[in-house]
């Protein structure tokens, strides 16, 4: 029962704490990581330990399943120059710059676990940045190379972890054996995730109701995690390539109500995750810190602050002398310094989370191969809060300074879209005769009538009734409401009728107001 009180109350404190990021305006990876701290000084918290494996599995497969689907293909292969640069170069490099400052710094640490090392603390995380983001105005151009770079970065670093791993713990490596499985890892893969994504909608065509949904859902995601780990194939990839082909198969076949249920719940799923690493990462470090002298704690702090310099010091390197590149520099009000401003956000936009938490927690413990474990996982969340407290509490104001912006690319789709939408929705019911149909055309030739009057030629994003229909909507729930308090109806024809209004009001409620 304690355990159980204890995870209502870190539940309930992260979501205090989450109320306070948006408050700010900042991301809230970064007060929960702030929470993970106070933990590791709380006495007599339970110390909660996972298993290596499933700590990959439980963190990497949900979170890649979300980020997989909302993807775009069109624009990672517009952007694919800058997004391979970051996703793959920076990662090796940051690794290999890590591994460097480590072994220097402990001359005795193996290679393998400085590059292990080099490798959990190299991949940027998507939640971080893109929870700054929906604050500002970023040009559309760096938000998907942000975005390309999380999804696609994770599989590079995973893959020098995995290599790093087995090095340290066989204390062989040789490139002649790893390659050709490597490599038809990495191509089993590519075809797994499509060919699996196939089979699984042509399985939920008869599913329609949303729990059903939503829980195969979350079984696809571990499922073929798991599947493909024992295939020896690459996790990360099968899942990202199933999620991307899935999103272009299912809008067809999910039911209205069951999207909107299940977009909730993932985006509840995904927090929930980050609140379990960032308070598993922060129960680590207690015992950690427990365990070393004060010299050997002054040591290791140090460790930690050199490695997290390291990680700030290559992504400028790398990011800003291509800053004046056309993939980076879009977008800026100057001429001259366009570029600079926009490679600046870039590479500020660095904040390290989830994914590393995961591949730290899943360092084998006691393993000969790893006497450095602990070293490795308290520098892992020295970088973790070092990127998130200084790069997320100062990325809104710099990019207010920097003052990016573009021609709003998403917008204009969008308005080109919901024209096209309104035109194919008048033509489909020109031949239908009664006053209902009547009534549904008229709403449809007063909004094309009026793009018309734009200079764009774009409809408005509000049908010209519903500003009336919500009107309507919720002096109708007052109403009904009033019957319930009245004893008048009873609960269960209140909810069918609150549900009935709700749809009633997200049809009338264009999606900025909803």
């Amino acid at each position: 029962m304690m355990i159980f009180e204890w995870i209502v109350g870190v539940l309930f404190g992260a979501v205090l704490l989450a109320a306070l990021a948006r408050r700010v305006g900042a991301p809230y990876p970064v007060f929960l990581a702030l929470g993970g701290i106070g933990l590791a000084f709380i006495p007599a918290v339970p110390n909660l330990v996972l298993d290596p494996e499933l700590a990959l599995a439980l963190f990497l497969a949900p979170v890649l399943m979300d980020a997989g689907y909302g993807t775009s293909v069109r624009d990672l292969r517009t952007h694919w120059r800058p997004i391979a640069g970051l996703a793959l170069g920076a990662v090796v490099a940051t690794t290999l710059a890590v591994a460097v400052v480590a072994k220097l710094l402990v001359p005795d640490m193996p290679i393998a676990a400085a590059i292990v090392l080099g490798a959990i603390v190299a991949p940027p995380d998507a939640v971080a940045a893109l929870s700054v983001l929906r604050h500002v105005d970023l040009p559309h151009r760096l938000t998907t190379i942000l975005r390309g770079e999380s999804l696609l970065n994770d599989a590079g670093s995973l893959l020098i972890y995995r290599l790093g791993v087995t090095a340290a713990l066989t204390g062989t490596f040789s490139i002649a054996e790893i390659g050709p499985a490597f490599l038809v890892g990495i191509v089993g893969s590519l075809v797994a995730g499509p060919v699996l994504a196939l089979a699984y909608t042509a399985a939920m065509r008869p599913v329609r109701d949303a729990p059903s949904t939503i829980v195969l859902q979350f079984v696809a995601a571990f499922g073929i995690w798991i599947a493909a780990e024992r295939l020896h194939l690459s996790g990360v990839l099968t899942v990202v390539t199933f999620a991307i082909t899935v999103a272009r198969l299912a809008p067809g076949l999910t039911p209205p109500r069951t999207r909107i249920v299940s977009y909730a719940v993932w985006d509840t799923a995904i927090f929930v995750l980050n609140v379990l690493a960032f308070v598993l990462i922060g129960l680590q470090i207690g015992p950690i810190l427990e365990r070393l002298t004060s010299e050997q704690q002054l040591s290791y702090a140090l460790v930690g602050a050199a490695v997290f310099a390291t990680v700030v010091i290559v992504r400028l390197a790398w990011v800003l002398p291509a800053s004046h590149l056309t993939a980076l520099g879009a977008g800026h009000r100057t001429g001259s310094d366009r570029g600079l401003g926009a490679g600046g956000a870039v590479a500020w936009a660095g904040m390290r989370g989830i994914v590393t938490i995961a591949t730290a927690l899943a360092l084998p413990e006691g393993a000969p191969g790893f006497p450095y474990r602990d070293l490795i996982v308290l520098t892992a969340f020295c970088v973790i809060i070092g990127t998130l407290t200084i790069q997320g509490l100062t990325l809104k104001p710099l990019l207010g300074r920097l003052g990016l912006a573009d021609d709003d690319p998403v917008g204009r789709e969008i308005g080109h879209g919901r024209t096209q939408a309104y035109a194919a929705a008048l033509e489909r019911l020109e031949g239908e005769a009664g006053n209902p149909a009547e009534s549904v055309r008229e709403k449809f030739r007063t909004a094309l009538d009026h793009a018309e009057m734009q200079d764009d030629g774009f409809a408005t994003e509000a049908l010209p009734a519903d500003a009336a229909r919500r009107r309507a909507i919720e002096a109708a729930r007052d109403r009904v409401l009033a019957l319930r308090r009245s004893g008048e109806i009873g609960d269960d024809a209140y909810y069918i009728l609150e549900e009935e209004f709700d749809w009633a009001e997200l049809n009338a409620t264009p999606r900025a107001e909803s």
